[in-house]
């Protein structure tokens, strides 16, 4: 579908996002495979017809796209400012982090649409429910309840085996009826001939009595039911299960409870309890992966489509149904595992931050990646709903924004207030909004390295200051060394282009100043981290340095921890 619209002009960098209100459901649109269910955003649609002024607002939204369009040739960015004369910065250790905020791209490239309003994910916690959610979750409970009594969730209901027990035992009794006898009787037989009929009907009529009750005690005992590993109908953690079954249908009880009978039977057609223990190998365990926590703590969801221009990987996954088939099962297993070790208590963490690296990711002329897109949408969108707390996409190219443009009409303010977009030259900057430093992946412009390579002097756990370096700036971080000791430190500028240098400066007046590290030129193709300690004996301050000579901001990233030192 996306690879049929053309190429969108650069205006789609003065795009403005639309304004973003909660109200849907959540999942990743094509041609990206999913990392978590999105409930049927055109089926609501048609549910909830829009109104006037929402059409007029979509009319108007198109115009002005338009009218940008035609504009787009006679833009010229508004002129930089004459660069500043250098300035120095000086950063104590005790300084607080600055905040960071999303920014479009300075330089020529395309930039893309920002999330005004960001989503915020609702409290599970009974007391935190309106009136009309509280009411809509003992409705769904009770019908629940019925659906467990009556098997209603089995895949061969009770109720349609009695009926036709029942139909069979009728049948049966009147077959044997002696109709032959009584037709050529006189007139003082029929009595016998119809208390000797009723005799024989007695045992018949027992036996369907005894069926009955038998089905009735069978009945009487609810089936066990889990999902996700939790209990449908147990405790607080169910729930949270039913609730977002609710919020994926607005509250609309009977939509929730279709959906959940659905979901479950999908389940079972598809053997999910037994796939989760299966071993499917790990050739794609570098394009999905779990990696740190957000600053919230929900865990993180790396989605890395760049993977697929290995070719042999390509043709591996995708090259024919039985592949794809696999590449499914291989996806719902790790999604099925990653939300098995969520927190279904009503204060606990149960969605799942998802980061979409675009970087490289076959475009949408690939026809079997969009077939495997299409196939885990249609099993994904109605069985895993409101598992996505947020949707970052990071280093996103054009045919992309294109094929957004087309379809955000066809998206609820729910499903588009998850979505965040960064070009390649503000990923960085756009996750640390959501994320420390020290919880994304070095390769992301963080200092969380892969667990192989682990760093022994710093792990996640260990917290990091990230701070701005304005342009035709000096940034210098003090830290101050009240005993003897080891001080190690990492640091890395995101994206260098700057100089750095590191000195000891001894709190007695006339000591001299000791050059750790003398002035650097740092480019993009260095090392991203660098790495360092010293051996203080004597009380100072270590000065880390870093010099902006561009006109770009930069983001810096330091850390640092203190050794014990004997003589």
């Amino acid at each position: 579908m996306a690879e049929e619209s053309s190429p969108p002009p650069p205006v789609l960098e003065q795009v403005p996002p639309s304004p973003v209100i909660e109200k849907d459901k959540e999942d990743l649109p094509p041609p990206a495979p999913v990392e978590e269910a999105e409930s049927q955003a055109v089926q609501e649609k048609e549910e909830v017809p829009p109104q006037p002024a929402a059409a007029e607002q979509k009319e108007s939204r198109s115009s002005s796209l338009a009218a940008m369009i035609e504009k787009e040739e006679s833009f010229s960015p508004p002129p930089q400012p004459p660069p500043e004369e250098k300035t120095e910065v000086t950063e104590k250790s005790v300084a607080t982090k600055e905040e960071v905020a999303v920014v479009p791209d300075t330089g020529k490239e395309k930039k893309v649409p920002l999330t005004l309003v960001s989503f915020k994910e609702e409290s599970n916690a009974l007391a935190d429910l309106s009136h009309i959610e509280r009411r809509a979750l003992e409705e769904l409970k009770q019908l629940v309840q019925e659906a467990l009594i009556s098997h209603q969730f089995s895949s061969a209901p009770p109720k349609k085996e009695e009926k036709q027990s029942v139909s069979v035992i009728q049948g049966t009794s009147k077959t044997e009826a002696p109709v032959p006898d009584s037709d050529v009787g006189t007139e003082m037989k029929p009595s016998a001939e119809t208390q000797e009929s009723k005799v024989e009907e007695t045992p018949e009529k027992e036996s369907h009595e005894v069926a009955k009750e038998e089905q009735k005690v069978a009945s009487s005992s609810p089936e066990e039911v889990t999902i996700w590993g939790i209990p449908l109908l147990k405790d607080d953690r169910s729930d949270v299960v039913l609730l977002k079954f609710l919020r994926a249908r607005d509250f609309k009880v009977r939509d929730a409870f279709v959906m959940i009978k659905n979901t479950i039977q999908w389940r079972r057609d598809f053997k999910i309890d037994e796939l989760v223990d299966e071993d499917l190998g790990d050739d794609l365990e570098k394009v999905v992966f779990m990696h740190g926590y957000d600053r919230e703590g929900h865990p993180m969801c790396y989605n890395v489509y760049g993977e697929f221009q290995n070719k042999e990987l390509y043709q591996k996954t995708f090259s024919d149904e039985e592949k794809r088939l696999k590449f499914l099962r291989w996806r719902i297993q790790f999604l099925e595992r990653s939300i098995r070790k969520l927190d279904f208590s009503p204060g606990g963490i149960s969605t799942i931050f998802q980061v979409n690296d675009l970087k490289n990711s076959p475009g949408p002329g690939k026809r079997e990646l969009r077939l495997a897109t299409k196939q885990a949408l249609l099993s994904l969108q109605d069985n895993y709903p409101e598992f996505v707390a947020k949707q970052v996409f990071i280093n996103v190219p054009w045919w992309y924004l294109a094929f957004y443009t087309v379809m955000s009409p066809f998206m609820t303010q729910r499903t588009k207030s998850k979505f965040v977009f960064a070009g390649p030259s503000n990923s960085a900057e756009t996750l640390f909004k959501y994320v420390s430093p020290e919880q994304v992946p070095i390769q992301y412009g963080g200092l969380s390295v892969d667990f192989c390579d682990c760093n022994p002097e710093f792990t996640i756990a260990d917290p990091a200051t990230d701070l701005t370096v304005k342009p035709a700036t000096k940034q210098t971080v003090e830290i101050i060394i009240y005993e003897k000791c080891i001080l190690v430190w990492e640091l890395r500028v995101v994206g260098w282009e700057v100089s750095y240098s590191a000195e000891f400066m001894p709190e007695a007046k006339d000591a001299y100043t000791i050059i750790i590290t003398k002035p650097t030129k740092m480019s993009p193709t260095d090392e991203p981290v660098v790495s360092n300690c010293f051996k203080v004996g004597e009380l100072g301050k270590i000065l880390l340095t870093v010099d902006n000579p561009t006109s770009k901001k930069k983001k810096l990233l330091y850390r640092f921890k203190i050794n014990p030192f004997s003589d």
